[in-house]
């Protein structure tokens, strides 16, 4: 007999009551088994939004139209849907699901919409930033295992705004400037000279500044600085470090303030000044990076992944691949 995936099935006379289950059916009949249970669960959801809010037609073309808009701001150098899900919070919720850390791993934070790729090789004390109307600072970082072990050879993808609060990409003129890639030393420490991070608004000029103006929300977030550390066999981490007395620094628009990504800037002591040539009393800023390993940080995502889909009760799945995503659990 053949198998009712294969089948053909009329669908018609499909109403509020039964077409959410006639969608899923035959939406299921793609040869990926992850792609039916997200379209599964995707059609579920946005079902039973329409029914809960009673959705009307005006507000499903005003959706419809404020996607659009959305799509038609991005580019090569801006992306808009990034920013969307970043102010719903969903980009922050992405990460934590797909990259849990144990402690005491740092944490991680969004990658927001203007990372670039080939950004410019930096050595050890070059600047990362030359806008001499920003406050020069020392950033001194080291990566580590878990126990105090360095970690070598670490790719560090950094970049940050000028003082008035834009990247380089947001300018007409194409110039590269605040960014840069460097790797850790074999001491697992890297340093760079930039400007101390500026409050600044996400981009508000499009439908997404407009959307959060309708829900009585500013555009702001604290002074931060993006780092994205990447190493074969270690789990990669995109996160940030914000600027403790930021104003914004307990309303960040996009949701990626952790307490443990805060810190302080001090100023340099003489010792400090004369090691790494910059003037005493300039702001230091210092971290210590934890990475954890590729299969230690998939084993607790597997383990995540199951106990989530336990408490969901979602019907019939199981855990699929090294990455244990769930997936339908189809005879």
């Amino acid at each position: 007999m053949e198998s009712s995936r294969t089948s053909p099935t009329a669908f018609k006379d499909l109403m509020i009551e039964n077409i959410t289950s006639n969608i899923i059916e035959i939406s299921s009949r793609g040869s990926s088994p992850r792609l039916t249970f997200l379209m599964s669960r995707l059609v579920t959801h946005l079902h039973d939004f329409a029914r809960e809010t009673r959705l009307n037609t005006e507000e499903w073309m005003a959706g419809i139209e404020f996607l659009t808009e959305v799509g038609k701001m991005c580019s090569d150098s801006r992306q808009e849907f990034i920013l969307l899900s970043d102010i719903l919070g969903l980009s922050l919720l992405v990460d934590s699901i797909a990259h849990p850390r144990p402690p005491p791993a740092t944490e991680g934070s969004v990658l927001g919409p203007f990372y670039i790729h080939d950004h410019p090789p930096l050595t050890p004390g070059d600047a990362l930033s030359h806008d001499s109307d920003g406050t020069p600072c020392l950033v001194l970082c080291s990566i580590h295992e878990p126990d105090g072990k360095p970690i070598s050879d670490v790719i560090i993808d950094i970049w940050e705004t000028d003082s008035t609060g834009h990247y380089d990409v947001q300018y007409d003129n194409a110039r590269t400037d605040g960014r840069g890639v460097m790797r850790s030393d074999n001491e697992g420490q890297f340093w760079f000279k930039g400007i101390v991070p500026v409050s600044y608004p996400i981009p508000n000029d499009g439908p997404v500044g407009k959307l959060l103006g309708m829900l009585g929300r500013h555009p702001w977030g604290p002074a931060h600085m993006h780092f994205w550390m990447r190493k074969e066999g270690w789990d990669g981490l995109v996160t940030a470090l914000y600027i403790s007395s930021d104003p914004y620094i307990t309303s960040d628009a996009v949701f990626g303030v952790k307490s443990s990504l805060c810190v302080s800037p001090a100023p340099a002591p003489p010792s400090v000044a004369q090691e790494y040539s910059v003037q005493e009393g300039t702001p230091v800023i210092q971290y210590q990076f934890v990475l954890v390993r590729e299969e230690e940080a998939r084993t607790l995502k597997v383990q995540q992944n199951r106990e989530a889909m336990e408490r969901l009760g979602t019907g019939k799945w199981r855990l699929d691949g090294e990455e244990g995503l769930p997936i339908m659990d189809v005879d």
